[in-house]
């Protein structure tokens, strides 16, 4: 027993160190994103912003159709080699973004990237394989944990590093992306047994299916609607932070780096260490609710603040609010079996993928357009305004299904 507890204890270090890689490596492009967009298309930053919510768009497109069928092959062939694939689709993806010569060629890397980008599903489908159930929701928070902490490192350094050049950041991710890939190759384990996998279908594979299949589990079918809410409002950070901050503030791409990496610190203190105190203590349905209301008051905090320092501090309720999504996931995990994780994981992907589609152009439009001369009110901070409404109704419908469960 003792040697299977370690070796599930070794695998967890394992696949943390893999997704930490991976989030450095996108943390770093971050800062300069805007600004080599805007050396692309000559324009200002309400056109870089709607440029930036259609490369999101494109990646999150490919992502939609791709990743139940990559959940799918994990479920048939192992979590190892799908990961391993993903690894390197994101390496050539930053290679091409750095060399490219217009904007045409940023959209053809997210293409690549949203093909091959199953790292977070296979992850996610890794970490159900090697956890008790009991402790899904805590294990599923070092996903978090590995976001908080790339988020430290890769922002920072895509700050610093885009002071000598726009595309300097992107080779630096092709970098770490392609020697996250070594350190797969020769050191990360499998774990899904064979007894364990299943067959490829098609018909499960389709990302239409994929969603569907959900419906079986009543529960899951009701968490669905907050999860698509919760994944859009996302985007009011994710997708406008960085035009945000240097609209509002006249931050530059170190500014920027600095702020995401206080973000990726309170986001590790939370995913890496208070939720393995908070979800026990509150249990994960009230997590889930605590959760989701600290997040609303984090996107409402930010559509109102008025100096740079208020990003800061704000961050504090937003990053805490991360309580609820491993909790969320946990609660999922629970009713499907271990032959169909992948599958599930999938599936959730293609959910925040399918969300991701309208996301962004929904939250850059509404920033482009209430930046923009001619808006009736300049407020920027109409995308956070957005996000805190959405996020409200989401918590009153997992309030509503969870109850029932209950």
């Amino acid at each position: 027993m003792a040697t299977v507890k370690d070796s599930k204890q070794a695998a967890m270090g394992f696949i943390f160190i893999t997704l930490l890689i991976d989030i450095t490596g996108f943390g770093i492009i971050i800062p300069v994103m805007p600004k080599l967009i805007l050396q692309l298309i000559n324009g200002d930053l309400s056109q870089a912003s709607k440029i930036g919510g259609l490369l999101l768009f494109a990646y999150a497109m490919m992502q939609f159709i791709c990743a139940p069928i990559l959940g799918n092959l994990s479920d048939k062939y192992g979590r190892r080699p799908v990961l391993l694939f993903s690894l390197f689709g994101f390496g050539m993806d930053y290679i091409l973004q750095g060399f490219a010569p217009n904007i045409i060629w940023l959209f053809i890397g997210r293409i690549i990237a949203g093909i091959t980008g199953g790292s977070f599903t296979t992850a996610s489908a890794y970490i159900a394989d090697i956890s008790t159930p009991e402790k899904r929701a805590q294990n599923f928070g070092m996903i978090g944990a590995a976001f908080g902490i790339g988020f430290i490192i890769g922002p920072v350094l895509g700050g610093v590093l885009g002071h000598f050049g726009a595309r300097i950041p992107f080779f630096a991710s092709a970098g770490l992306a392609l020697l996250n890939w070594v350190y797969g190759y020769f050191v990360l384990p499998e774990s899904l047994s064979k007894e364990n996998r299943r067959d490829f279908d098609w018909k499960r594979a389709n990302p239409i299916g994929s969603l569907l299949r959900l419906r079986k589990y009543p529960v899951v079918s009701g968490l669905i609607a907050t999860l698509t809410l919760l994944y859009i409002a996302a985007h009011a950070v994710q997708s406008t932070w960085t035009y945000f901050t240097m609209s509002k503030f006249g931050w530059n791409e170190r500014m920027v780096g600095y702020s995401l990496g206080f973000v990726g610190l309170t986001v590790g203190i939370v995913q890496g260490g208070l939720i393995r105190v908070i979800i026990p203590k509150l249990g994960q349905h009230k997590s889930v609710y605590t959760g989701l209301i600290l997040y609303a008051l984090g996107y409402l905090l930010f559509a109102f603040a008025s100096q740079s320092w208020m990003m800061f501090a704000f961050m504090i309720p937003y990053s805490l609010g991360g309580i609820a999504g491993p909790s969320l996931q946990g609660i999922i995990s629970h009713h499907f079996p271990p032959n169909e994780q992948g599958e599930l994981q999938g599936a959730l992907t293609s959910l925040m993928s399918a969300t991701s589609i309208f996301g962004p152009i929904l939250m850059t439009s509404l920033f482009a357009y209430f930046t923009s001369a001619s808006a009736p009110v300049q407020f920027a901070g109409a995308p956070m305004l957005v996000g805190a409404v959405l996020t409200i109704i989401g918590a009153w419908l997992a309030y509503r299904t969870l109850r029932h469960e209950s």
